[in-house]
């Protein structure tokens, strides 16, 4: 699936990823998204780092009454994505990829376009096993949703994306 062309950015001044996830997951389900709807991260840099979220659907109308209610709820939606690299938290099938699933499976249940594995060449089986650890994170490349997947202890495969990451120098 490529890209939605109905895109709106929604800056609600959130330092941490996590915090972003939660809202968006929060926000997506007030506000009963469609089916076809996608809810993303981005990280912004600069003067003032934050994650912004943004919100995109297929037709128009969707759109603009995603765009109308999250004004309802105090929030400013821009126009457009601030960068064409997301990290889509809401999205067709997200909530199907639970557990352990085959590659097949997650391309066939999902919006996921493509998944790539670090350190190897091409793509892997439609068999191989992926633990999803109920974490799904794929980024939007070239307008397409493409997961990236690490091996893992006993031949299966897992998202790079840890669902709760240690922060940095939590031991010091």
């Amino acid at each position: 699936m490529t890209q939605p062309p109905c895109v709106g950015t929604v800056d609600a001044d959130v330092r941490e990823l996590r915090a972003a996830d939660h809202l968006l997951l929060e926000l997506a389900a007030e506000l009963g998204l469609p089916e076809d709807a996608f809810g993303c991260t981005h990280l912004v840099r600069g003067e003032r780092p934050r994650v912004v979220l943004s919100f995109a659907t297929t037709t128009r109308t969707a759109f603009e009454e995603t765009a109308r209610r999250l004004a309802a709820k105090g929030y400013e939606v821009t126009a457009g994505a601030p960068d064409g690299v997301g990290r889509a938290v809401v999205y067709p099938g997200a909530s199907a990829l639970t557990g352990t699933v085959t590659i097949a499976e997650l391309l066939a249940r999902s919006a996921i376009g493509r998944v790539v594995v670090l350190g190897a060449p091409g793509e892997p089986p439609p068999s191989q096993p992926v633990v999803t650890r109920d974490h799904v994170r794929p980024q939007w490349q070239d307008g397409e949703l493409v997961l990236t997947l690490m091996p893992a202890v006993g031949g299966v495969l897992v998202p790079f994306e840890v669902p709760d990451p240690t922060p940095c120098c939590a031991d010091h």
